[in-house]
Formats: C-alpha cells, structure tokens, sequence
C-alpha cells in the first residue's frame, strides 16, 4: 500500500488530480449500482409492480448518494483549485436539490397511479391536484437549486420576486385559471372521467379520458383527441351526457310531417273500421261516449255543429297507445304525442319518449324501428307524409299534363 501511495506523489500534479478524480467518479458509479438495486430490492414487497414509477422515482432518489460522494470526495482530490473545489461542491448540492424534487415528483405520480384504481378516482380524480403540487415543488427546487449555485440565500432570491410578481402572474395565467377550475370541476363534479360530452366550439363530442391541471382530453367517436383547457369547461357552455347514461334511457324527440290536404273528419264506416286497431279500442269508446254526449246536446240537426272523430287525432292516439306499448320504450319516463303548429313543410306531430337503453346502437336501431311502423302505418288512417317534390313527381307530372294535352 506504501509503495501505491509512493508511485502516487511520484507522479506529475495534473496526473494526481485525474486519478483522484477518475476514483472519486468510480467510486460514485459503483455506490450509485448498489444503492439502486438494494433500495429497489427492500422497496420491492410494499410497490405495486403493475407500474415502474416507484422504480424510477427510487432510482432517482439514488443518485442523491453518488452526489454526497463526489461533493464531500472532491475535498480529498489533490491540487485541485480551491474555486474548482467551490464549484463543484455547489453544483453537487444543487443537483441534490433537483434529485430529490424529480423523486418526489415520481412519488406524487405514484400515488395518483394507484389513486386512479380505486372506483372514486373516477368521480374525484387528484390529477390536477398532483400536478399543483408537482409545480410547487420544482419551483422550490429551482430556487435552492440557483441559490445554491450562486451560494447565496434562497430568501434573497425570493425578495426579489415581489417585483416579478406582475410578470408571474402573466407567465403562469393559465396555471392560476386552470387550478382555479379544477377545483370547482371536482367540488361540483361538473365532469368526470368517462363522461360524454359536446362542446360545439372545440369540436368535441365524446368520452372524457383525461382531466389534468392545464387540460381535458375528449377522445371523439372518429377516435381523434380533442384537448380542452381546463378553464374553457368553466367558463364555456358544453353538454354532459352524463345524466342520461345515469338514468338508463336516452330521449326521442323527433316529429313525423304530416300532408294537411290529408287531414279530414272520418266517415262512420272509417269509424267502424278502426276498430281492428286493438289498442285503440278504449280510446275509440270513450271517444265516441265523449262525442255522442256533446252532440246529443249542441249538435242539433246539421252535421256542421257536430263533432266527429279526425283521422289525425285518431292516429295521435295510436301513436300514443303504440309507445305505451312499445317493450323497449320507458313506461316510467315521460311519453307524449304532440301536435306542434303548422308549418310550411306540414303539420309536425312530435314523438317524445325515452328508450331502455342508451347504448347508442341498440337507440338508433329503437328510433328507426318506431318511425318505420309509424310511417308506414300511415295510410291505414288516410294520411300521408308531406316532403318536397322529387324528380320522380316532377316527370310524373309532365307525363300526365303531356297526356292530356
């Protein structure tokens, strides 16, 4: 060992330094491989191995060791100069700083990973939260990181962020916005993780995958990504979906446009001949009772005072017996057959119920089975669609006026 020690000092000053140095650096590296796999190995039985970010934020937590080594080692590195001693030590301890911050930062990512497991992470994540406190710790990282460096007091580095203030303020706008509304998304539960919503002015329409501090992540049903900040949700209209997955039927609200000309009282053998219709029988009978004691009494001799049954009102009432029969519609749910003013385009008899379902698939395939009976039911009451002239009547027009002249 003498004899090492001997060659050592017989050796140029420059060849001295880098041998201490290459020790101190191989020391470091050796200490920082054990250091890792036995912290990693006494972690092992309380981590969750679903996720290596407890890996990595204890692997971060490692190179703490290998900085104490080469800021207190680089003292025994001869004829070092004593300002390469100061910077080194300084740049050591700041990297502690960052070290620490980036295992922490691990640690909050951690939990929020096993957080997001549990069945209320989805009604009250802690995303935005972690990503607060993520924030505040790398700003004092950075400052005792500069502080350290400069080898000064982190307060005087502080003293001078009151001037700065304005100019924080500014830079970090949409922070401040966006925790702002991450707390009153998660005490309202204004949204949540699976929830479908439509924000028209971000073009979004779909299920909610993400909330974060800064943004919300919409994935479409064209499978893209629309991402959100946090704030618009607040400050924006949009549409959530949520209560009707909640209660377990989506709503039909859409009108059938009946031709006027069409509409006209029924003759009594069209009153007989309704009948087959089941489901009308009881309004049928009470219609008629209702009718005969109001006529009985105002109609007099002519048929013009009289009331008699129209083949619309007749088919609102199918309709409405139809729905309340119908096994895929709610019967604990509101359903109701208006008639709306008329338009230009016909008369609008509006279909509102709600379905069993609100897989939106199966509400389609619901909505057009209803409409496909209900139009095509139509001409058993006389009735019939209005729509705009086709080229189809357009031609059978001209034939027909072309024939006769």
């Amino acid at each position: 060992m003498s004899e090492l020690t001997t060659l050592f000092y017989e050796q140029p000053l420059w060849a001295q330094s880098a041998i201490g140095l290459a020790l101190l650096a191989l020391t470091a590296v050796i200490v920082n491989f054990l250091i890792k796999r036995v912290l990693l190995r006494l972690a092992a039985p309380f981590l969750d191995r679903r996720t290596k970010t407890a890996d990595r934020a204890a692997a971060r937590l490692a190179n703490v060791v290998p900085a104490l080594i080469i800021g207190n080692g680089i003292n025994l590195v001869p004829n070092l100069p004593p300002k390469v001693i100061v910077v080194v030590h300084n740049v050591c301890n700041a990297l502690i700083v960052v070290f620490i911050a980036f295992a922490i930062s691990g640690a909050l990512s951690y939990v929020n990973e096993l957080y997001a497991r549990r069945p209320e992470a989805k009604n009250r994540p802690i995303k935005g939260y972690v990503q607060v406190v993520k924030i505040a710790v790398y700003s004092g990282a950075v400052i005792l990181a500069i502080a350290t460096l400069m080898d000064r007091s982190p307060l005087l580095l502080l003293s001078g962020l009151g001037a700065m203030a304005a100019v924080l303020l500014l830079v970090f706008k949409d922070t401040i916005l966006s925790l702002v509304a991450s707390v009153q998304i998660a005490s309202n539960d204004m949204l949540r993780v699976g929830d479908w919503i439509e924000m028209p002015s971000m073009n979004a329409d779909g299920d909610v995958i993400d909330i974060a501090l800064h943004t919300v992540k919409v994935q479409n049903f064209d499978k893209t990504i629309t991402t959100i900040p946090t704030y618009k949700i607040i400050t924006e209209s949009y549409r959530n979906w949520r209560g009707m997955k909640e209660a377990g039927g989506r709503r039909i609200k859409r009108a059938i446009h009946i031709d006027q000309s069409a509409i006209r009282f029924m003759s009594d053998e069209e009153s007989r001949d309704i009948r087959r219709f089941r489901i009308l029988d009881e309004y049928i009978q009470g219609k008629q009772a209702e009718l005969a004691q109001w006529n009985a009494k105002n109609a007099g001799d002519s048929p013009v005072n009289a009331r008699r049954l129209t083949n619309m009102g007749t088919f609102r009432a199918y309709v409405g017996a139809y729905l309340e029969r119908h096994p895929r519609v709610r019967d604990d749910m509101t359903v109701m057959v208006r008639q709306l003013p008329p338009e230009p385009e016909g008369l609008p008899l509006e279909i509102y119920c709600f379905t069993d379902t609100t897989v939106w698939g199966e509400y389609e395939t619901i909505q057009s089975d209803i409409f496909d009976h209900l139009i095509a039911i139509l001409p058993e009451f006389g009735l019939q669609l209005y729509q705009h002239p086709s080229g189809m009547d357009m031609r059978t027009g001209l034939a027909g006026a072309g024939g006769k002249a």
